[in-house]
C-alpha cells in the first residue's frame, strides 16, 4: 500500500518536472528573442534594473505561495545568469 502511495508522489513529482522544464524551454525561447534584438538594437546584455525588478516581484510570488523566497532568488538568479551569457555570447 504505501509503495503504491509513494508511485503516486513520484508521479506528480515527474510530472511537475516535466512541466518546468517545458516552462523553462519556452522562456529561453523568449529571451533567446530578448537578446537577439538586444544585439540588433546595440543594447547591454544586461539590464540590471529589470533584474532587480524581477528578483523582487518573485520574491513577493514565493512568500504569497509558501515558498523560500531566498530559494526563488537563488533559482531566478540562476536563471538571469544564464539569459545574460547567451545574450552576451549573441553580440560578441
Amino acid at each position: 500500500m504505501a509503495d503504491d502511495k509513494l508511485g503516486r508522489y513520484r508521479q506528480s513529482i515527474d510530472n511537475i518536472d516535466m512541466a518546468l522544464v517545458c516552462l523553462l524551454a519556452e522562456r529561453f525561447k523568449v529571451t533567446q528573442a530578448v537578446g537577439e534584438y538586444k544585439a540588433q538594437a546595440g543594447l547591454p546584455p544586461a539590464d540590471p534594473g529589470r533584474e532587480e525588478a524581477q528578483i523582487a516581484r518573485l520574491r513577493g510570488l514565493a512568500k504569497d505561495a509558501d515558498l523560500d523566497p531566498e530559494f526563488s532568488e537563488k533559482f531566478l538568479r540562476f536563471i538571469i545568469d544564464e539569459v545574460i551569457r547567451h545574450h552576451e555570447r549573441l553580440q560578441g
